[in-house]
Order: structure tokens, then C-alpha cells, then sequence
């Protein structure tokens, strides 16, 4: 398994509207056990995005597909930036086999 783990910022005021485009995004994606988007408690313009893939290859893979471009399109004028970014291998957990 791969695993990924992200704080990105978001423009001022518009943290929930990029989470949205971010879920919005993710329908379809093979090899993916795990996507959470979350509001990160202290800063209020930051989204933690937590992910789970069967293989480093599949995540790869899915930045090619129609609903993660539309995605990326729609919500690059709504980032101002990237925090820190972390990549696991989970060992396993609740909903992931």
C-alpha cells in the first residue's frame, strides 16, 4: 500500500469551496482505498488530504484521469500554497483490507 498525507492552503475565505472541488474530484479511481479531505482546526484556510492507494503506481496513475484534471483545473486558482506533505506505507486499518 501507499500512502500520502498533505496540508494545502487555500486562498482566504475559500477553504470549504477548494474541499468541495476536492471531493468532487474523486469519483472513480481505481486503486484508491482511502480519501478524506479534512478541516484543519488551527488554520482556518488549511484542508489536510489523507490518502490510501493500492500502489504508489495506481496514485500516479489517477492524476491522468478526466475527474482528477477537472479537478486540479478547477481548483488551482483557489491554492495559495502547500504545507508539509508526508508519503507512508499503512500498515492497514478500519475500511482498508
Amino acid at each position: 500500500m501507499y500512502g500520502l498525507i498533505g496540508k494545502m492552503i487555500a486562498v482566504e475565505g475559500k477553504r470549504k469551496e477548494l474541499g468541495q472541488i476536492l471531493l468532487d474530484g474523486i469519483v472513480g479511481m481505481p486503486g484508491c482505498l482511502s480519501y478524506v479531505v479534512a478541516l484543519d482546526q488551527e488554520d482556518a484556510n488549511a484542508l489536510w488530504i489523507t490518502e490510501v492507494w493500492e500502489s504508489r503506481e495506481m496514485h500516479q496513475a489517477s492524476l491522468q484521469l478526466e475527474s482528477v484534471q477537472a479537478a486540479i483545473n478547477a481548483g488551482r486558482p483557489l491554492i495559495a500554497g502547500f504545507a508539509e506533505r508526508f508519503e507512508t506505507q499503512p500498515l492497514g486499518g478500519q475500511g482498508i483490507s
